[in-house]
């Protein structure tokens, strides 16, 4: 377990969308609102080992078309986020402090971090492939260990995510402030988002 908490914790590191989704809303929004994110790129991930644990994560690397359709929903709702982010305008000190309303706007944020993981076949594709290589089936129970290993993945993830997402907040703090950096990094968000989207679209099982 030990081995595969230093694994999985590397990996999270690893330059891929979620990580540099997460640290895109820090920068633009804050900490808090990218740990908002983070918590739910999490809970996507429990779908993902829930998805590998009962085989279901089987149908996305065996069928074509499950993985096309996950994988274009991905990449439309990236295309969304991307027009989110060009149209946006910049917030001054008193809109960022005082939003206008916080829960609502933590749901969004909660929900964008899980749409923006389950709508990714490739990270069930790839527990399907890295998980068992941590089962010992001599021991029994395998879908309990795939829960496990999920589960500690996850913990490498919260970890990972949480330090990038303060170090992303605090860039965006000191940066971000006059309008045309905001702006500005709006649309590098948008770019982003696209490039992403367009990453995905792309991908291969």
């Amino acid at each position: 377990m030990l081995a595969f908490f230093a694994v999985a914790l590397l990996l999270a590191f690893v330059p891929g969308p979620d990580n540099v989704f997460v640290m895109i809303q820090a920068a633009l929004r804050g900490r808090n609102a990218g740990l908002l994110v983070v918590l739910g790129l999490c809970t996507g991930l429990i779908v993902h080992t829930t998805a590998v644990a009962l085989g279901v994560a089987v149908i996305f690397q065996k069928s074509q078309l499950a993985f096309s359709l996950l994988k274009y929903a991905g990449s439309v709702y990236l295309v969304y986020l991307a027009w989110q982010a060009f149209r946006a305008k910049p917030m001054n000190d008193e809109e960022s402090e005082n939003p206008t309303n916080p829960a609502v706007d933590g749901a969004k944020l909660y929900l964008r971090g899980i749409l923006m993981n389950i709508t990714n076949p490739k990270v069930s594709i790839f527990f399907l492939a890295f998980l068992p290589q941590f089962v010992d089936r001599q021991a029994g129970h395998v879908s309990l260990q795939m829960f496990a290993l999920g589960g500690i993945f996850i913990l490498a993830a919260l970890l990972a995510f949480s330090v990038m997402t303060v170090v992303a907040a605090s860039f965006g703090a000191r940066f971000g402030q006059s309008p045309r950096v905001q702006k500005n990094m709006n649309r590098l968000a948008g770019v982003v988002f696209l490039g992403l989207a367009a990453k995905l679209a792309t991908a291969e099982r």
